[in-house]
């Protein structure tokens, strides 16, 4: 018998006690596929630029990031499966499912579940097709990735060897990404509320702030000012959409067409009011006008949508040249792009199945969009920025379970997981359609019809109504498609703890989130000592 608890922590609550090798990846049989690599916590710390040489405070590392080495390109060979999940998934040699060059029921039974993994290769790949799509039509493009699909710190490191830049929401996306060493100009800082250390912090920097409120030229201008900075500045537009008013939206954005949904959002500045930001901006000696913004969301699987909004923000260069006259030299078209797969994902596989447009397809309509508007009103052309996000993570990542209780009802049977939807949370917020497989014996014939269930005390439904084969407690089963929004939007409902993430190239493993433990979580909280006082019952202990 160990008790659980092994010493009493400052606030007042009992520690547990440390699960032995709870955070240390075990090495696999040598004859295996994939190696784990080992790391100390020291080795962790010094990755992130906090070694014991550090002499400078954490915000003033921020402050004084240091500019990253020039991208270069890591080649890529995709690899041949028995079955393609994608470029870097699929089901291997031995019928279990694999990323890259690992056996998958290798790595939960190396690293624990519940498990978020991560292909380093597909997550590259997937971003060099939107650039060389976007690059092959249009001349000069950034792509800043989405960071708030997968804010890992390791993925923004990718992402900088990648040469993308970022969309930054909020400072701690902000501090993220200046952290992992991007380059703070091809950053922009997005948010409608953004508050005056953010500010301060993206100033100091030299990112480029999307305005979305109209005191927020006040505000940056005053800290601009303190701080003797020049400071770029975009705008972010809430763009009229008129042809979009007969559209029907999607469910996930609530009722009414695509225009209706986008008017009823809180983003972006009218006309009148980009002009007046426009004007008092250009009186202002630390501004520099950068750019205009917008951000279409992720409301169809046709590309035209997204050409009619882009052409719509050239548009209004040209209404802000003749009442203001400023010509926004650069463009952001946003995000929400969509990718398709042959097995549906998304809204109820409504958007993103086999009918979406690919990266090509986009390039191609918007390029022409915009063209072909800064022609027809003797504009010249904007650079043009874009921020994937999804699209980019989300075909990278798989999230596995272990199986649990299996119930069976009149007219059901439910298989419980150990995932659950505080790891896969748009399955429940917005019905979100993640493809599952069984890990082992990958592509067995599916001959019954289950609900894949977490253990939350809600219905908790990650999969209703799917075709696997026979599983039992023990079994694995991986959710496809889950690179982006799931990490990054994990919860801890029932105080469940965060799981650990795992990043694979070729053949080896390496764990880019340590999995949280429960010492963590109570750490945060704190008991008043007046209620401390005869509060404890007999102590806790178990196996």
């Amino acid at each position: 018998m160990r008790t659980l608890f092994s010493h009493q922590s400052r606030n007042g609550h009992p520690r547990p006690a440390r699960r032995q090798g709870a955070s240390a990846a075990r090495r696999i049989d040598a004859g295996s596929a994939c190696r784990p690599a080992q790391r100390t916590r020291s080795a962790r710390l010094d990755s992130l630029g906090f070694g014991p040489a550090s002499r400078h405070s954490m915000r003033e590392q921020i402050m004084n990031v240091v500019k990253p080495a020039d991208s270069f390109e890591i080649p890529l060979t995709p690899r041949v499966y028995s079955k393609q999940f994608g470029e870097f998934i699929g089901i291997g040699p031995n019928g279990n499912l694999w990323v890259e060059d690992c056996d998958v029921a290798e790595l939960a039974e190396t690293f624990g579940t519940p498990l978020f993994i991560i292909s380093e290769s597909q997550l590259r790949h997937t971003y060099r097709q939107f650039r060389d799509a976007f690059r092959r039509h249009y001349p000069d493009v950034e792509i800043l990735f989405a960071n708030k699909s997968n804010n890992g710190l390791a993925i923004r490191h990718i992402m900088n060897q990648e040469g993308a830049g970022g969309d930054c929401f909020g400072r701690n996306e902000m501090y993220l990404a200046l952290l992992a060493g991007t380059d703070p100009r091809t950053l922009v800082l997005n948010g409608s509320n953004k508050q005056d250390d953010e500010l301060e912090m993206a100033v100091q920097n030299g990112l480029c702030i999307n305005i979305d409120a109209m005191d927020e030229i006040d505000r940056i201008d005053a800290i601009a000012r303190r701080l003797g900075k020049q400071v770029d500045i975009g705008i972010r537009l809430k763009l009229d959409l008129e042809p979009l008013d007969d559209q029907p939206g999607v469910p996930m954005h609530g009722p009414g067409s695509m225009k209706a949904q986008s008017d009823s959002h809180k983003w972006g500045m009218t006309r009148e009011q980009t002009v007046e930001i426009v004007k008092r901006a250009q009186s202002l000696p630390h501004f520099n006008l950068r750019e205009t913004h917008f951000h279409l969301s992720r409301m169809t699987n046709d590309p035209a949508p997204f050409a009619l909004m882009a052409r719509e923000m050239v548009t209004w260069s040209g209404f802000i040249r003749d009442h203001a006259g400023w010509i926004p030299p650069c463009i952001d078209i946003g995000g929400g792009w969509t990718f398709g797969k042959w097995y549906g994902t998304g809204p109820n596989s409504q958007i993103d199945d086999d009918s979406a447009p690919t990266p090509e397809d986009y390039a191609k309509a918007c390029a022409a969009a915009i063209k072909g508007e800064a022609e027809r009103l003797d504009l010249p052309l904007p650079k043009l920025r874009l921020e994937p996000g999804r699209s980019i993570s989300g075909p990278s990542g798989i999230s596995v379970g272990r199986v649990g209780a299996i119930k069976r009802g009149d007219h059901k049977k439910w298989i419980n997981l150990d995932i659950s939807t505080n790891h896969l949370s748009w399955a429940a917020i917005l019905d979100w359609y993640y493809h599952a497989v069984p890990v082992r014996d990958a592509d067995a014939e599916p001959t019954e019809t289950v609900d894949l269930v977490g253990s939350l005390c809600n219905s908790d439904e990650i999969g209703p109504h799917r075709k696997l084969p026979p599983l039992e407690r023990g079994d694995l089963v991986a959710f496809l498609d889950t690179g982006g929004y799931t990490e990054s939007c994990a919860a801890r409902y029932n105080a469940q703890l965060l799981p650990a993430s795992v990043l694979i190239s070729g053949s080896t493993a390496e764990i880019i989130t340590e999995r949280e433990e429960l010492r963590e979580m109570i750490g945060r909280f704190k008991v008043p000592p007046r209620l401390l006082a005869q509060s404890f019952g007999g102590a806790v202990a178990a196996e």
